[in-house]
């Protein structure tokens, strides 16, 4: 009796663990539902957490683009204040220079009628000088028949002399100093007229810095509405990735709770 209950309790053993293993092997041949379950929310788990990786730089990404359009915006705003200081210093300077052409074109004119004067006076004066030089040959001529009718040092002899010397010396003072006065107002006018031509450079050189500051400033405006459009546009990102990031972390959240409820259950 002994014999035959060891033999059943091998037998029993050897069935029983026969059992053991055909379920095992069963078991890795044909995984349960929950063992499916675990392994695919294993593999949700992991996907989610790529795409929060994910979603968490393009979220950064764009607050480094919101950070760099800020400054953007900064410079765009300081250089547009620039830009209409230097606009309206530009617009000083136009208006100093055209003054300044201004009186140069009116320095030019009195020059030029100074000029016209000196000249009238000029020729008047030859035109003394050559009647007095008729009036000098009549006095040589009567000096000389008074010489020869009352001698040299007669009353009449010393009064032509005088009448001839103060008609040489009058007339060509009148001249010399018209020649003087012509030659100071043509240099006078010389000079205005290289005046006005450095004006007028200097306000054609300031015209075309007032355009190049306009167009400097239009184009830092434009830079500017870029700006802020490129701003709310990564605003907009910004906020769409962090909303990804929110659903991220909801699915992981859940499919770790699925994954934990998943291993209860297999238990």
């Amino acid at each position: 009796m002994k014999a035959e209950f060891i033999v059943r309790r091998g037998v029993l053993a050897f069935a029983f663990a026969g059992l053991l293993a055909g379920g095992a092997f069963a078991q890795s041949q044909d995984p349960t539902p929950q063992q499916q379950d675990i392994k695919q929310d294993k593999k949700d788990i992991r996907n989610d957490k790529k795409d929060l990786a994910k979603d968490r730089a393009d979220r950064n990404a764009d607050q480094r683009d919101i950070n760099h359009d800020k400054r953007d915006i900064k410079n765009d705003k300081q250089d547009i204040h620039q830009d209409s200081k230097d606009i309206n210093h530009d617009k000083r300077d136009v208006h100093q220079d055209n003054k300044d052409i201004r009186q140069d074109k009116s320095d030019v004119r009195s020059d030029n009628r100074d000029i016209r004067n000196d000249k009238t006076d000029l020729s008047k004066d030859r035109a003394d000088r050559n009647a007095d030089q008729r009036d000098i040959s009549h006095d040589k001529t009567k000096l000389a028949k008074d010489d020869a009718k009352f001698g040299d040092n007669s009353v009449q002899a010393k009064a032509d002399r005088k009448d001839l010397h103060q008609d040489r010396n009058a007339d060509q003072h009148d001249i010399n100093k018209d020649k003087t006065d012509l030659s100071k107002d043509r240099t006078d006018r010389n000079k205005d007229v290289k005046d006005l031509n450095a004006d007028r450079k200097d306000r054609n050189s300031d015209v075309k810095d007032l355009n190049a500051d306009r167009k400097d400033r239009n184009q830092d405006v434009k830079d500017l509405h870029s700006d802020k459009k490129d701003l709310k546009q990564d605003r907009k990102d910004r906020n769409k990735d962090q909303m990804d990031i929110n659903k991220d972390k909801k699915d992981l959240h859940k499919d770790r709770k699925d994954l934990k409820q998943d291993r209860k259950g297999h238990k």
